[in-house]
Formats: structure tokens, C-alpha cells, sequence
């Protein structure tokens, strides 16, 4: 994978190299899963029901597999929607779904190229 390519999608490819202890191959294999995560479809299908507990719990999921990868951008939206969730806004934080897809889709993107 092209670590700039990454790193203009907000990923922190130092971080999580960081994280794994260096390796390049366990970065790009955990990418390449990420591409196969379903929780942003979860999330907009929650969206589309108007279901803030199923909102709240893909939302949540999508914010720790960006922690873990230091998808810094869409963590901090994910991180924002899950507040939003907490504190009964679910309103807000499903008004944010099209910018966390903005954001999902950059990463797919550089992880594709």
C-alpha cells in the first residue's frame, strides 16, 4: 500500500505502524480487513431506520477499529457521534453519517490504490 496515499486519507501510518511493531505487511493485512468491515453499512442502515441504539453500536465499532488503526480523521468524527449518541442526540449524530461516509470512503480509496 502507498503510505502517503494513506496518510492524505487521515491515516497516522507512523502510529500504527508504532502499534505493530513495525510491520508493513501486518499494517497493509489489517487494512485490507477493514475494507471488508461492515459497521459503516450498519450505521447508515440504522440511520435510515432512525435506530439510535443500532446507530450508537456501529458507530462505536467503526470509532475502535479506526482507533486501532489511526484512521486519525474518521476516528475523531466516529469519536463525535458516539458523544452525540450518549448524550440523546441521536439527531446530531446521525446528521454526521454523510461525513463519516466522506471520510470512510477517503480511506477505502487510499487503501485501494
Amino acid at each position: 500500500m502507498d503510505n502517503e496515499k494513506l496518510r492524505a486519507a487521515g491515516i497516522d501510518v507512523d502510529d500504527a505502524l508504532a502499534r505493530l511493531m513495525g510491520s508493513q505487511a501486518l499494517l497493509d493485512r489489517l487494512l485490507g480487513k477493514f475494507a471488508a468491515d461492515q459497521n459503516m453499512a450498519r450505521l447508515e442502515d440504522a440511520a435510515a431506520a432512525g435506530d439510535a441504539d443500532a446507530g450508537f453500536e456501529a458507530a462505536h465499532a467503526l470509532k475502535g477499529v479506526c482507533g486501532n488503526l489511526s484512521m486519525t480523521g474518521l476516528f475523531e468524527l466516529t469519536s463525535r457521534q458516539c458523544d452525540l449518541f450518549r448524550a440523546g442526540d441521536a439527531a446530531a449524530a446521525f446528521a454526521l453519517v454523510s461525513e463519516v461516509r466522506a471520510a470512510y470512503d477517503a480511506v477505502l480509496a487510499a487503501i485501494a490504490a
